[in-house]
């Protein structure tokens, strides 16, 4: 089936007599009348200047695609706008110093385009954010010294995160987390000599982990492990050490 390309009526428009004229637009290709996104894209990459005429139009997608060519200071007075989308636009082009207007929008997308933007040091206000994924990137940017009202998140996802990035001196925090993947993180970064709290962890992934880096005395308990790729991890880094010596 042909698709049938949105043509608005140039007798209605505005600018039928300078931009039509000088041809500046083009009905069925650059046309801010249109209902059509590619359309009234094209029209503002090629009249810039007419933006401000549509940062109240009723059409959401018109004050979107407008918002992306307007000053900062025309963006602040849409702070409120009503349609997400917008406000999306915002969160992008909005200087730094002014995105704190947005940090309780509710859209997800949009405090998380903020939480991608502001200086880590201004992150903490989003740490108790209610959507997983705005805490998440809150936790990849947040300074890692700052991270530790973070390690008790009820998202698997963000502790994760959290775990990657906190200090090492810090990772004992984290020894009994209920999800064996952050503990298995916690088992590659944590100093050797702290491993010896996970030689029993009930999951066999984690153990795995703490053969890769265990000291010697610590080999001497997992190659008694209930699990064979325990024992075997161990029993090699024996014979490794027993090598070198």
């Amino acid at each position: 089936m042909d698709l049938i390309t949105p043509t608005a009526d140039c007798s209605q428009c505005p600018h039928r007599t300078d931009r039509l004229s000088n041809g500046r637009c083009q009905p069925g290709d650059r046309c801010v009348r249109a209902m059509s996104g590619r359309q009234i894209e094209r029209f503002f990459r090629e009249n810039p200047d007419l933006a401000q005429d549509y940062a109240g139009d009723e059409f959401w997608e018109r004050r979107a695609i407008a918002a992306r060519y307007l000053s900062q200071q025309r963006l602040l007075e849409m702070v409120d706008d009503p349609d997400e989308v917008v406000r999306r636009v915002l969160a992008y082009r909005l200087p730094v110093e002014e995105l704190h207007r947005l940090i309780d929008d509710s859209d997800r997308e949009v405090r998380i385009t903020v939480a991608d933007r502001l200086p880590p040091e201004q992150l903490e206000r989003l740490a108790n954010d209610n959507d997983y994924l705005v805490r998440k990137y809150v936790a990849r940017r947040m300074p890692a010294g700052r991270l530790f009202r973070m390690i008790c998140d009820n998202d698997r996802e963000v502790r994760m995160t959290v775990t990657r990035r906190l200090p090492i001196e810090s990772l004992g925090l984290l020894l009994n987390d209920s999800e064996p993947e952050i503990r298995r993180i916690v088992a590659e970064r944590i100093q050797p000599e702290a491993l010896s709290a996970l030689l029993h962890d009930p999951d066999w992934g984690v153990r795995v982990k703490v053969a890769e880096r265990a000291t010697r005395g610590m080999l001497e308990v997992l190659v008694y492990d209930t699990d064979p790729d325990v024992k075997e991890v161990a029993r090699q880094r024996l014979r490794e050490m027993d090598t070198n010596d």
